[in-house]
């Protein structure tokens, strides 16, 4: 963790990196999944297969989803034929337990991309636009949250040109 900041300093920093890379009024707008790649130093190519859902809307939230596999890109074990490791599996419990306590869905009973922006008349309105914002930010903080308490460093980068 970089010394000058608290862990909620960083916290604060990923989910305000992930907006910014999101809102596109800053930078240009990447999909919620690619923001949080991004975010934390990933690769950003198979993050497209996320965006809007598995390209569908029929799959799960891309920032969700996408939280998931940057801890496990972080976490888990780099042979292919190993196990799940004990921190990856930590690191996903927790993850989960702090996304289904800071994401608000709406009016969604899961987090089936359709599900939760269906709630707008519009998938282009600016309500469903703010609303996936939130979710993305929300979800970047946990991340970050999830990685700090299981001894990850989170880097802070540099503002990303237009």
């Amino acid at each position: 963790m970089s010394e000058e900041l608290t862990l909620e300093q960083l916290v604060a920093w990923a989910g305000d990196r992930t907006r910014l890379l999101y809102d596109g009024t800053e930078v240009a707008h990447r999909s919620c999944g690619i923001a949080l790649a991004e975010t934390f130093g990933r690769g950003t190519t198979p993050y497209q297969s996320l965006r809007r859902g598995g390209i569908t809307g029929e799959g799960q939230c891309g920032a969700i989803k996408a939280g998931e596999l940057i801890l496990g890109e972080l976490f888990g074990d780099p042979d292919p034929t190993g196990a799940v490791t004990d921190t990856l599996r930590q690191a996903i419990l927790r993850y989960r337990e702090l996304w289904r306590e800071e994401v608000d869905r709406g009016e969604a009973d899961s987090i089936i991309c359709n599900d939760l922006t269906g709630q707008f008349a519009a998938f282009r309105s600016p309500e469903r636009y703010a609303f996936c914002t939130r979710i993305a930010e929300d979800v970047s903080r946990c991340v970050a949250r999830t990685l700090i308490e299981l001894g990850a460093e989170v880097e802070t980068t540099p503002r990303p040109e237009r």
